[in-house]
């Protein structure tokens, strides 16, 4: 690919899309006015991206490599994608899960390159000309937070913009989205981390959150403004606290196109797991009963996902209701417990399901307690307590099922509800297990057992390169279920029962593409994409697809 540019040399030295360093060749160098501004020699993107893949080992620990890799993409964007794609699981862990963490809790710190948008409260009525004097190319993906519940961690202020950098570069990496075309956005709106509101090194806007009405129509501004400046784009909601995340998504899900990862892309993924988990155990999900700890965004997510799932399969979304047991911090959701919020209310208890069980307090019943009654086949954990998936909890669980389905998915990795190794000593192997972060394999009885990762990743870069290139107006329920019964036709444990439940991420930039066709069929079916059919779907995600390969540039010619 030639392009034309016509940019000085510091500009094209400090153009990170464009910068190519010391792979720029001689005759690019003479054109482009670059002459003595790099060593002579030329290299190739192979031979500097191993020069860069030696400098990532030599760093001495995680957040090292994290702002190594960091600087990299601020300086030469298409030689950082093109390492990370070499050695994507290796790299995975640093750029976002569980490193991504550590970075949003000291962002103010570490803060040193420009990268997204932020918007902040008290400029609130500057987001039109803010938002109006963004670059007019098109944009395809905007991931947006405003950090109220970032991972496990809670409130972590203007740091929550770690995550939407680390999501869109997944975006790029495994779904082929091209970077100039990918907008971080953070929303500050204040924190409530008494921490932050002390530090005299925080960046963000020091004040009490902002909630109710003022909160709303500051979303609303921003809502409206992107949509008038790309109308087409895709909006991911990431990191919403539950009193928020539910109301935004519904009040814009049929307006404009967007979804919550946290609720639709972590039950997707599940659902996925889940999915490969019957196919393993040979039985029908619809005939399980499945325990989530957690009644947050994320567990009602993914207790939707299923009944979705479930009624695409002709279950009556009554009798879906009747397999699911959610616990909150109060213990198992009851119609007559303490006050449930809305979106609770579905999937509460009534009394007369427990009458006949025996607990010590009937208003606060609680894991153990629910297992024994429940004798469940499937246990997920949502609720960012470490170790709630106890040595009682998981053997009083194993005793009712010959193979249970275990995902204690809180991340990060110190957040986790149990780990891997515990899981399989107390279940003697007979367990099918993934995890939230990456945690190592583990030998047990004379096997290296692979833990899967049931990250989020391996999902949401086909879902929207899917929605993209078919032109879809919304995200429908049925999208999200087909990606998962995508997925999980690639699990390598269908061959090997030690593997991960999970295909590795290496297989995940081409899996993106099945995925990216699957959920664009079913936008098309559904009414909310122009027509097309397979083949020239197809076309256009392969079109779309980018991969880090320097162009070659050449001075713009001025028209006679």
């Amino acid at each position: 690919m030639e392009i034309e540019i016509d940019l000085t040399p510091e500009e094209i030295l400090n153009n990170p899309l464009i910068n190519k360093g010391t792979a720029f060749t001689l005759k690019e160098r003479e054109e482009l006015g670059l002459d003595g501004y790099l060593p002579y020699h030329v290299s190739s993107i192979e031979l500097q991206s191993l020069k860069r893949y030696h400098n990532f080992l030599n760093q001495p620990n995680h957040l090292a490599k994290f702002l190594f890799l960091s600087s990299l993409q601020n300086r030469n964007e298409i030689l950082y994608y093109r390492l990370l794609s070499e050695h994507i699981q290796e790299m995975l862990p640093y750029i976002y899960t569980p490193t991504v963490g550590d970075v949003s809790l000291q962002f103010s710190k570490l803060y040193s390159d420009h990268r997204g948008v932020y918007l902040s409260y008290p400029q609130r009525d500057k987001i039109e000309s803010i938002i109006e004097k963004l670059p007019p190319k098109d944009i395809d993906v905007i991931v947006v937070t405003d950090g109220e519940r970032i991972l496990g961690l809670g409130d972590v202020g203007v740091g929550g913009m770690a995550i939407p950098v680390g999501k869109l570069s997944l975006y790029t990496l495994l779904g082929g989205i091209h970077p100039k075309r990918t907008l971080p956005v953070f929303l500050d709106v204040g924190t409530n981390n008494p921490d932050l509101l002390h530090d005299d090194q925080y960046l963000g806007f020091k004040h009490e959150r902002m909630v109710g009405k003022p909160y709303y129509d500051f979303v609303e501004r921003f809502v409206d403004a992107i949509h008038k400046k790309y109308p087409r784009v895709l909006l991911q909601w990431e990191d919403f606290a539950r009193p928020n995340a539910k109301p935004l998504l519904d009040a814009y899900r049929d307006r404009i196109l967007s979804f919550n990862d946290d609720i639709q892309g972590t039950a997707a993924v599940v659902l996925s797991a889940l999915l490969t988990a019957s196919k393993l155990g040979k039985y029908s999900l619809k005939d399980q009963k499945i325990v989530i700890l957690g009644g947050g965004s994320a567990g009602l997510g993914i207790s939707s996902q299923i009944l979705n799932f479930l009624e695409s399969e002709g279950i009556p979304r009554e009798q879906g209701v009747k397999q699911l047991y959610i616990l909150d911090v109060g213990g198992l959701l009851r119609q007559d417990g303490d006050i449930l919020y809305e979106e609770q209310k579905n999937f509460a208890k009534h009394p007369d399901e427990l009458s006949d069980w025996q607990v010590q307090d009937p208003k606060k019943i609680n894991l153990v307690e629910v297992i024994r009654h429940v004798k469940p086949s499937i246990l997920i954990g949502v609720s960012a307590q470490p170790g709630a998936f106890t040595e009682e909890v998981v053997k009083t669980m194993s005793q009712g099922v010959d193979l249970p389905v275990i995902l204690p998915l809180s991340n990060p990795t110190s957040k986790a509800e149990a780990r891997p190794e515990d899981i399989l000593k107390w279940t003697a192997g007979k367990v099918i297990i993934a995890t939230g972060s990456p945690f190592a394999p583990v030998e047990f009885n004379g096997k290296v057992i692979s833990i899967a990762q049931c990250n989020n990743a391996c999902i949401f870069p086909g879902l929207g390169l899917g929605s993209i290139a078919s032109g879809a107006t919304k995200m429908t329920d049925r999208m999200f279920v087909e990606a998962a019964k995508v997925l999980s036709l690639y699990s390598p444990m269908y061959t090997d029962r030690t593997a991960s439940l999970f295909p590795s991420f290496d297989k995940i930039r081409e899996i993106s593409k099945d995925i990216a066709l699957a959920v664009g069929l079913v936008a098309v079916a559904e009414g909310v994409a122009p027509m097309k059919d397979a083949s020239a779907l197809r076309k256009e995600i392969d079109r779309r697809f980018w991969n880090p390969v320097y162009p070659t540039y050449r001075k713009r010619r001025t028209p006679l």
